[in-house]
């Protein structure tokens, strides 16, 4: 476990803030594009279902793990993985 790993909903898993594509089982989670769907996000979270967001800049992943809800994001570009979230956020 690091200080990025996240909940995956409940069920009592963790699961890293930041996943690559077909690296990691999500079997449960809801897929979103982005978190504008805030209803999506505080249902599925009250229902203990694991959200799973898609992200392709380091925006979108600062935006969406910015979110309680959010298990873990989704990227494809493995340069992703490795950023600098607090650096991004408090400059």
């Amino acid at each position: 476990m690091t200080p990025r790993d996240r909940w995956f909903g409940a069920t009592g898993r963790r699961v890293p803030a930041v996943v690559l594509e077909g690296t990691a089982d999500l079997t449960g989670a809801i897929e979103l594009v982005d978190v504008s769907d805030v209803e999506a996000l505080r249902s599925a979270h009250a229902a203990g279902t694991p959200v799973v967001v898609r992200a392709g800049t380091i925006g979108e992943v600062a935006t969406a793990l910015a979110r309680p809800e959010v298990a873990c994001v989704l990227v494809t570009d493995p340069a992703l993985l490795s950023v600098d979230l607090a650096d991004h956020t408090y400059g």
